[in-house]
């Protein structure tokens, strides 16, 4: 399923133009890449509000449609209001089909309830990374990469080497082999209520 959204050329750039565009009710943006100039854009604040609150929206390729022509690009970076639910400007990259892309993409993690060191040892799963940094052509760009915990024990890990990554896409790491999640050991609740002195 191909994401659209559209966008329009702005010709005013600038701090001053930049807050006439949200009083309106639009977020300032630009898109780079590729062998076309940079363009300063404009897109609809709601529409791209809403848009964000998909996971798949900040991992896909999208399809940009600038004043009737669309374009592939990917979402580089989004800048927020500090404490309004606003968004303040967007930077998306334009990709080609021919050239690989470098784009963060989100861990699922799934069975964490099956896990022998959840279920019968009562321990807590811990996520040091909760998305993943790729390298693929843009038609292999996964939305997600599922992280299966069903055989974890506790004290175990999974590392990013063990993770089953689709067809032409690698996980750059820069020579390092992460730790994606751990079942951490818990005392149990009888071994701390015996330590635990009478009041």
């Amino acid at each position: 399923m191909t994401i659209q959204f559209n966008a329009k050329l702005r010709d005013k750039q600038g701090s001053s133009a930049s807050r006439r565009l949200r009083r309106a009710g639009s977020v300032p943006a630009i898109v780079f890449g590729g062998s076309s100039a940079p363009q300063q854009i404009e897109v609809d604040h709601n529409e791209i509000y809403h848009a964000l609150r998909n996971e798949a929206f900040h991992s896909s390729v999208l399809s940009m449609v600038v004043d009737g022509a669309a374009q592939s690009v990917i979402l580089k970076d989004t800048q927020w209001h500090p404490y309004k639910q606003q968004v303040l400007h967007l930077d998306f990259q334009r990709v080609d089909a021919t050239h690989k892309i470098h784009v963060k993409v989100p861990l699922h993690f799934i069975n964490a309830d099956l896990a022998p060191g959840v279920k019968l040892e009562g321990g807590i799963v811990s996520h040091p990374l909760t998305e993943l940094d790729l390298e693929c052509l843009p038609g292999d760009l996964p939305e997600f990469i599922e992280v299966d915990l069903k055989d974890l024990k506790s004290g175990s890990s999974i590392h990013v080497s063990s993770l089953n990554l689709p067809k032409g896409v690698k996980a750059l790491t820069h020579g390092e082999d992460p730790v994606v999640a751990t079942i951490l050991a818990v005392r149990g609740g009888d071994d701390a209520a015996e330590e635990t002195p009478a009041a």
